[in-house]
């Protein structure tokens, strides 16, 4: 476990939206200690913050350009710099191409670390297609629902909060995910390659339970940490 490491952990969460990374980042964050980051998170953070990583991001965000992947990295190294990651990390988002993940396993070796696990959640298309379609949200308390897999005991009233108003995020059609699916794998599959080629990807299928999951990562975890 956690506690058997001898230096920080550094765990990549691979996989398409919807596939549970954030929820199983944060898991392993219970289990492990390993503080999740996630790049939206990272980049607003260090923007509120003023570092001079988050100043120059911020001055890249208010023209309307996408942050590089060096404000990226600078920002990561700071953060990973904060006492409460001694145990590691796990990232959620980040690296999204091989090009990144080089840059990446520099920056970690300039302090002596490495990925010690990739771990690409594997989904089935067509079932992700019909999972993420039929999401949708209390609009006053956030409880999530879905059309087919869970309902509200009594049709049109939120069973946590009583509420009677829901949402839908508007990229949350067919159509889109198909598009975004199509688009992570057509990103991904190079990522994939590279990590496998290194020998620290592992690949978990993410249809199952969150509770499978949950067991099929700590045992990789686990495992790398021997």
């Amino acid at each position: 476990m956690a506690g058997a490491q001898t230096k920080p952990a550094v765990v990549i969460l691979l996989g398409p939206p919807g596939a549970g990374k954030g929820t199983q980042a944060r898991i392993l964050e219970e289990d492990f200690g390993l503080v999740q980051l996630s790049t939206g998170d990272l980049l607003r953070a260090a923007v509120a913050a003023g570092t001079p990583a988050g100043q120059a991001a911020r001055a890249v965000m208010e023209s309307g350009g996408l942050v590089s992947d060096d404000i990226v990295l600078a920002i990561l190294k700071d953060r990973m710099a904060q006492p409460d990651t001694a145990r590691g990390i796990t990232l959620d988002g980040f690296p999204r191409t091989a090009v990144q993940a080089e840059a990446l396993d520099a920056l970690l070796a300039e302090a002596g670390l490495k990925v010690t696990s990739a771990i690409s959640l594997e989904v089935d298309d067509a079932a992700m297609v019909d999972r993420v379609a039929g999401r949708y949200t209390c609009a006053g308390c956030g409880e999530g629902y879905h059309d087919r897999f869970k309902q509200p005991a009594v049709a049109g009233t939120c069973d946590k909060c009583g509420g009677t108003a829901f949402k839908r995020r508007a990229d949350d059609n067919a159509e889109t995910v198909r598009a975004r699916l199509d688009a992570y794998h057509a990103q991904t599959a190079p990522l994939i390659a590279y990590y496998e080629g290194r020998g620290v990807l592992d690949r978990v299928d993410a249809m199952g339970s969150i509770a499978q999951i949950r067991q099929a990562l700590s045992a990789i975890v686990a495992g790398a940490a021997v």
